[in-house]
Parts: C-alpha cells; sequence; structure tokens
C-alpha cells in the first residue's frame, strides 16, 4: 500500500476514542485515558523515536526541548523526514493557530505554541500563525462574529509573549486575511467531498453550510504556495495537538493532487486539566483550568483543591506501593513545566516509591506553574498594539 493510500485509508477509519478538532471522547478508550499507543494505531502516526532528540541536539547544538527530551512529543508524520532535509541544507516553515473562543488562553493552549517557538528559535525557521475566528462564529452559536475577532486580537497579544521573532513571524485573523490564499482554499474544498468531511470530522445533518467549508480553509496553510512570502514548495511542520490530526490527515492525502508537498506534523500530548487525566483542559470549566491570567494565588487554590492525585487512599498505602505517576496531575504538570530533568527524575522516584507525599508534590507543582505564568504575564505587558500589528505584516519574502 502506497503512502498516499495510508493516509486516505486512516481518513475513513473510526476511532473508539472520538477525537475531533471540537470534542476529545476518550469513554470507548479500554484505559479510560488519552491511550497514545491506541492513537498511533488508529490514526496511522509514527511514534517519536528517541533517536530524534540526539539528531536535533547535533543539529542545533543545544539541549531539546523538555518536550522532546520526554517524549511528550509522542507522534509524527515524516518529522524525521524534516531532520534529514535540514541536515541537506534545506529550509523548512512551522504552522500552527489557535481558535479564539474566549479573551483568555489557559496552560493547555500553549503547549503547541511553546514547541513551535522552540523550533523557531533553535532552526530560524519562519512561522505561520492561523487565528480562526471564522470557525469559532460558525461553530459556537453563542458568540457573534465581533466577540470572536475581539477575541482573536487579545489571543494573539498572549501568543505573541511566547517568545516569537517578529521578523520570522506571521499572525494572521482569517475574517481579514483568508482571502489571500482563496486559490487554494477553492482547489482543496474542490477535493473534498461530502462524505469524506461527515466521515472525517463527525459532522452530522445539524452542521451548517460553514462549518462543512472551514477546513479547507485550515488546510491552505500547509501548503507554501498560500504565502507569496515563502517559496514554493517549501516543506511545512505543524506542532499540534492530536486533536487537530483530522485536517492534516487530509491536508497529506490531498497534496499529491494538489502538487504540493505533504506537511509533516509533531504531535503533542494534550495537558489533563486539573480533576483528571481522561480529560483534556478546556476553557468552558474555569475550576479545573488554570488561565494565564490566573494570579499566583487562584494556581495554588486550583492546584490543592482540584489536581487529582495518584497517591494512594491511606499513609499506609502511599508508603507500602508508591503513587500512580500517570494519573497524578500535579506530577505531569511537573513533567511539562518544570527545567530541571534530575529534579523531575528525582521526584518521579521518591514520589513513586511511597516516599514523597502528594502534598509535597503539589507544593513543586504550584511553585513551577507560578512562575510559569509570572514570566508569561510580564511578557504579555510588552506586546504593544504596534507589536501586533508588526506581527500581522507580511514577511519579507524569504
Amino acid at each position: 500500500m502506497t503512502e498516499n493510500n495510508k493516509d486516505k485509508e486512516v481518513n475513513e477509519k473510526l476511532t473508539n476514542m472520538k477525537i475531533t478538532p471540537w470534542e476529545v471522547d476518550v469513554s470507548g478508550s479500554a484505559k479510560g485515558t488519552f491511550d497514545y499507543d491506541h492513537i498511533i494505531e488508529q490514526f496511522g502516526c509514527q511514534k517519536f523515536d528517541p533517536s530524534f532528540v540526539q539528531k536535533i541536539q547535533e543539529a542545533t547544538k543545544e539541549l531539546p526541548h523538555v518536550f522532546l527530551r520526554r517524549s511528550l512529543c509522542f507522534a509524527h508524520r515524516d518529522f524525521d523526514k524534516i531532520l534529514e532535509m535540514y541536515k541537506e541544507g534545506k529550509k523548512f516553515y512551522l504552522y500552527t493557530g489557535r481558535g479564539p473562543s474566549s479573551e483568555a488562553m489557559h496552560l493547555g493552549h500553549s503547549i503547541s505554541f511553546l514547541v513551535c517557538q522552540y523550533f523557531q528559535k533553535a532552526f530560524n525557521a519562519p512561522v505561520v500563525i492561523q487565528m480562526t475566528d471564522d470557525e469559532k462564529f460558525v461553530f459556537k452559536n453563542n458568540l457573534s462574529l465581533a466577540e470572536v475577532t475581539g477575541f482573536g486580537y487579545e489571543n494573539m497579544k498572549d501568543i505573541i509573549a511566547f517568545g516569537f521573532d517578529p521578523e520570522l513571524t506571521y499572525i494572521f485573523l482569517n475574517s481579514e486575511s483568508s482571502h489571500y490564499f482563496e486559490e487554494n482554499t477553492l482547489k482543496i474544498s474542490k477535493m473534498i467531498s461530502l462524505n469524506e468531511a461527515f466521515k472525517v470530522f463527525g459532522f452530522d445533518m445539524s452542521a451548517n453550510c460553514g462549518m462543512l467549508s472551514f477546513p479547507s480553509k485550515e488546510i491552505a496553510p500547509a501548503y507554501s504556495s498560500s504565502f507569496s512570502f515563502l517559496p514554493k514548495q517549501m516543506p511545512c511542520l505543524i506542532p499540534a495537538a492530536v486533536d487537530q490530526d483530522p485536517y492534516f490527515r487530509l491536508a497529506r492525502d490531498k497534496a499529491r493532487g494538489l502538487g504540493e508537498l505533504k506537511p509533516a506534523t509533531l504531535y503533542v500530548s494534550l495537558l489533563p486539566d486539573l480533576r483528571g487525566i481522561d480529560r483534556k483542559m478546556s476553557a468552558s470549566d474555569e475550576s479545573s483550568s488554570i488561565f494565564l491570567c490566573d494570579t499566583p494565588e487562584e494556581i495554588a487554590v486550583k492546584i490543592k483543591k482540584h489536581a487529582f492525585s495518584g497517591g494512594q487512599e491511606t499513609l499506609e498505602l502511599h508508603k507500602k506501593h508508591g503513587a500512580d505517576l500517570q494519573k497524578d496531575i500535579a506530577f505531569q504538570y511537573l513533567r511539562f513545566f518544570m527545567d530541571d530533568d534530575k529534579e523531575v527524575d528525582r521526584i518521579a522516584t521518591e514520589y513513586g516509591s511511597g516516599r514523597m507525599m502528594t502534598s509535597e508534590v503539589k507544593e513543586k507543582c504550584i511553585s513551577v506553574v507560578q512562575k510559569f505564568v509570572k514570566n508569561f504575564q510580564e511578557k504579555r505587558k510588552e506586546v504593544t498594539e504596534d507589536v501586533v500589528k508588526k506581527f500581522m505584516s507580511k514577511l519579507k519574502k524569504i
């Protein structure tokens, strides 16, 4: 079976876990949680190879990001080819995005942007960031176009605060700028049948026409020909959460017919919400999500009160069996946000053996998350309207 046919076959499969860009339901999983091995099998991804970490370090002469070192980047499609092309002296660009459904972003939203910013800096790669205010308008009955566009501008400030390079980053709102790649959007739309859209995205007969037409707009930036400042046939790398995979499976499936390169993807684990690893963090549940605008006090209360513990029910059992690190939210957050590998390993050993208590791990988690959010908020204050305009200006030809 050819690689192109494999992509097409994956698009026609249904997984026991419902994972779409708008819904993540793991109730059908045998583990009752994010079963990443199952996701890899069902979606036809390749497992992230630990050897990539060494290859990245050799290419950049720097220690790779913690998400890479700790296998939080768990799957990919053709990421190995991106590394090989870079080794041969070929450049690539990065593509990511944000659907602005709320004024404030939470920790879970930060993950793909942190990965993207790392790759931009390490590989000196241009980045395009799509703000899908149009998507949120057609999918959310309770939001007006003016509201989601306003959220988009506020979210841009958040994204810029992650440290992107203004000389290598183009951020755009679909409602204002998607007409620049309308030609590609139309070509893509013509290649996606209604039946295919229903299967891949889980649409039903209640879907409106805007929902059906939107995916082509998210696929278009995965091809460099959508941007006048990028060379034609420039390889694209898309670091993303796995719930965005349906778009990029289709982008790969349709690439050959459009005369485009297949985009490569790198999938990062979903950050669970405070209540348990069977749920991704959601802005709709304020008590179980940590927002990037939260105060240190709010962060402490949320983690102490709501963070699901993997510790045992009694002190005796905890000392005997140790904590379940996979289910412990505070420890999982340390894996995402603590820089010190040795300290993470030490906590894993001590807590996993029962020598460290849940309260100690939560205190560590509170300190680390408070520091991350504080640093972010300080950078966010520096993002003025003029800075936003700079990022929304098209890049010089690369």
